[in-house]
């Protein structure tokens, strides 16, 4: 952590962007000879300039550290062929003035032991004036895979002053939240163990001899021990004919055109280093059957001994790349899409893409999980599993597609997807975002009406039918259970329920029809089908509108009521009752009747004599009269007048007689008779064919208008 400092309490980064690391990577390839850490492409020889032509055990080394970080302690870009991940860590401070300043924040308090887990155990403090020999100014490390597939891990650091024999310690962690900065006092660390954690431990001379070189392994997770035997030792690299699986090298001579900044007390800040003030090593970890692993972070300290109990003074800490695990999972349905429920289930996935990074070989399981219908929230924890968990590793071809879930019941559902790693350092990953949430929609049903007859004469019943089609089956309840979510892969589908209430308005599309029966009045639904009819009576003529309306059952959420004619504007719904009909049909009847008038040329008439009127249907007046009367003559008057008065015998017509038909011809008769002692009168008759008649006519055979 170099920093400036100017005026008390204030300070500023001399640089930025210290580089992230990632893990050390395992890959398997086909096996060659094994060849010592120090034989391998990087340069093991106490510096950190790439020396040109250097050949060890028949391998051309071509890299150090200058090769994997720029003057500003970045990772330079790609790295060489090999190397996975490079981390690099600051650790002093500078003055405004560029002078070197003895204060740290990092360095471990009293009573931290490499013995005892992080958390609780670790503490750091802020030092104000770390003694020279201990204080780190950088650490670096870098992680390779081997032609053969070994994972090397190679780490370095820079002293600020090489008085006396050098006890430093390397750990290399697999929790990426290992960390600890204080801020003044007494500060725990973040982080834990993670079984597998590796402990390197070395002794220096003042010369720049290695002595010891020793590895350890943390046994168990956070609260495990560090297994007191160690998994490897050695010495010094240069001039090793040994096969060693960890070494480690010092500088034997003045480092000059270091790129980045350092500092050391005989000449302060600068980019040079005295003999015994950089160190570096190297570790075969799969030799130690320590690969495998993410080893997230890196600690570089100095310390009293190599003893594992031993004081441990500055250290400095850096990433060595986040080993990291990402999820990201999208529903079939798409990220807040929607669905439609159909008929009554509808089939969904969820589709995972994970990416690990910072480790090449890798496994664990995918598994699905689904929560729904919820009204809001995601699927964080729960939900109904979906399938078996799927074995993943880093040959498996992505996305992975779940097994699909049949869903039920309309609502809104989210998926979980979660990663189960089964390697060390490689977090598990979840997705259980707004983006893994979709919706399941109901159906509307259609619902059809039609009125069975119209007009309907008063006094009769009029009746409706109601067909209901593309209904969903209700949710089921006997699917996945985690909490209420009953209704995910259920199989006790019944049909749709509830109702349909018919109501009969008036021509005002509001009033209720009064009349004998229910009204409104509902009819039991079990899935698409006609229903009915439903009758009423109304209690008066006139028009009338049928209305029907589907409710669905309590608690079905995969279909939606529907409303027919509520505008009352379908012609098929309207009914007219009308009143009682009538008919009108004439036919003419006549009664016929006549007058004579009898005179006396001269003289008055003498009475008792008689005046007979004979009514014939000839005009001959022949055969047997059908309407016959008779007057007696009063007399004493010259003349006298006789009317008939038939109100019995009529003429008739039919109904059924066209148009302009004619009855008849008709002859009356009429004959004056005078008194038997009246010699002086003579009687008289009507000539047939003076007095005849036809009559033509028409009759109406209905059934007649009605009244306006």
């Amino acid at each position: 952590m170099v920093r400036i400092l100017g005026s008390p309490g204030r300070s500023r980064r001399l640089r930025v962007g210290v580089a992230l690391a990632a893990c050390t990577a395992l890959v398997v390839v086909m096996a060659v000879p094994a060849l010592a850490v120090h034989d391998l492409d990087f340069q093991l020889d106490g510096n950190i300039a790439t020396s040109p032509d250097t050949t060890i055990g028949g391998t051309t080394q071509e890299t150090d550290w200058q090769d994997l970080f720029d003057l500003n302690g970045d990772k330079i870009l790609p790295l060489p062929a090999g190397f996975d991940e490079a981390g690099f860590d600051d650790d002093f401070v500078v003055n405004a003035n560029g002078s070197f300043n003895s204060s740290d924040n990092t360095t471990f308090a009293t009573g931290s032991k490499d013995t005892l887990p992080i958390t609780p155990g670790w503490q750091c403090n802020q030092d104000n004036n770390v003694l020279s020999k201990s204080d780190v100014m950088n650490a670096y490390a870098t992680s390779y895979v081997a032609p053969g597939g070994d994972e090397i891990m190679y780490f370095a650091l820079e002293r600020n002053a090489n008085t006396g024999t050098g006890n430093v310690g390397f750990w290399f962690l697999q929790d990426a939240t290992v960390a600890c900065e204080s801020p003044g006092g007494s500060t725990a660390f973040t982080g834990d163990h993670t079984d597998g954690d590796i402990l390197v431990v070395s002794e220096f001379s003042q010369g720049g001899a290695v002595s010891t070189i020793q590895a350890y392994r943390w046994d168990g997770d956070a609260n495990g021990t560090l297994n007191p035997d160690s998994v490897a030792e050695g010495a010094g690299c240069v001039g090793s004919t040994l096969d060693d699986d960890i070494c480690a090298q010092v500088n034997t001579g003045t480092l000059t055109a270091i790129p980045w900044l350092t500092a050391n007390k005989q000449d302060g800040v600068g980019h040079s280093l005295r003999v015994s003030e950089f160190y570096e090593g190297g570790i075969n970890l799969t030799d130690l059957d320590l690969g495998g692993r993410c080893f997230n972070t890196f600690i570089g300290n100095t310390r009293s001994s190599t003893s594992l109990t031993a004081t441990i003074f500055d250290f400095s800490l850096g990433q060595l790349g986040s080993c990291d695990s990402t999820l990201v999972t999208t529903p079939s349905a798409g990220s807040g899409g929607s669905v439609s429920i159909g008929t009554g289930s509808v089939s969904v996935t969820d589709s995972a893409d994970l990416d690990v990074t910072g480790v090449n070989t890798w496994s664990g399981t995918l598994s699905f999980f689904l929560c729904g219908p919820i009204a809001s929230g995601t699927c964080d924890t729960g939900g109904v599993p979906i399938g078996s968990a799927v074995a993943v590793n880093q040959g498996t071809s992505m996305p992975v597609v779940s097994e699909a879930a049949t869903l039920t019941s309309a609502g809104r559902y989210c998926w979980r997807g979660f990663f189960d790693s089964a390697t060390q350092g490689v977090p598990d990953a979840t997705d259980s975002s707004t983006g893994e949430c979709f919706t399941v929609t109901p159906v509307t049903p259609a619902l059809d009406t039609e009125a069975v007859e119209s007009p309907v004469d008063f006094g009769q019943p009029v009746r409706d039918n109601a067909t209901l089609g593309g209904t969903a089956t209700q949710p089921g309840t006997n699917g996945g259970f985690n909490g209420t979510y009953t209704t995910i892969n259920a199989t006790d589908l019944a049909p749709a329920g509830g109702k349909i209430t018919f109501t009969l308005l008036k021509a005002d599309c509001s009033t209720l029809a009064t009349g004998t029966g229910s009204n409104p009045q509902d009819v039991t639904v079990s899935g698409n089908a006609t229903y009915g009819p439903v009758s009423f009576t109304p209690d008066a003529p006139g028009t009338y509108h049928w209305k029907a309306q589907y409710i669905p059952a309590v608690g079905d959420s995969n279909n939606i009521g529907s409303t027919h004619n509520a505008a009352c504007d379908d012609t098929d719904e309207t009914v007219i009752v009308r009143t009682i009909p009538t008919e009108i049909k004439t036919r003419q009847s006549w009664f016929p009747n006549d007058t004579a008038t009898i005179a006396s040329t001269i003289g008055n008439l003498a009475g008792g004599g008689t005046v007979v009127f004979d009514l014939y249907d000839n005009a001959t007046c022949t055969g047997t009269a059908f309407y016959h009367q008779s007057f007696d003559v009063t007399g004493g008057a010259v003349t006298e007048t006789f009317t008939t008065t038939n109100t019995t015998v009529p003429i008739t017509t039919l109904f059924t007689d066209p148009a302009g038909s004619t009855t008849g011809k008709y002859s009356w008769k009429v004959v004056y008779t005078p008194a038997a002692g009246d010699t002086a009168h003579t009687g008289k008759q009507s000539a047939c064919d003076a007095e005849h008649f036809n009559i033509t006519y028409t009759n109406d055979n209905g059934p007649g208008t009605d009244l306006p």
